[in-house]
């Protein structure tokens, strides 16, 4: 699942929307594209609940 997430600006966003999205599921993975401003999530958990853990990191976030 992809997803733009148009305030991810530096490595510690990535960093904050990695520790989100594992959070809900460890095993996931998680490709973040900073000049693209997309993160790109492999994860068994549906696209719903990782856009819900992104938004309660502070990153609004649309399916791509």
């Amino acid at each position: 699942m992809k997803f733009n997430v148009p305030d991810m600006t530096c490595g510690h966003c990535v960093a904050t929307i990695t520790r989100a999205v594992k959070a809900v599921d460890p095993a996931a993975e998680v490709k973040a594209d900073l000049a693209g401003k997309t993160v790109t999530v492999e994860s068994a958990m549906p696209a719903a609940t990782v856009a819900k853990a992104l938004d309660q990191a502070g990153y609004a976030n649309t399916g791509a």
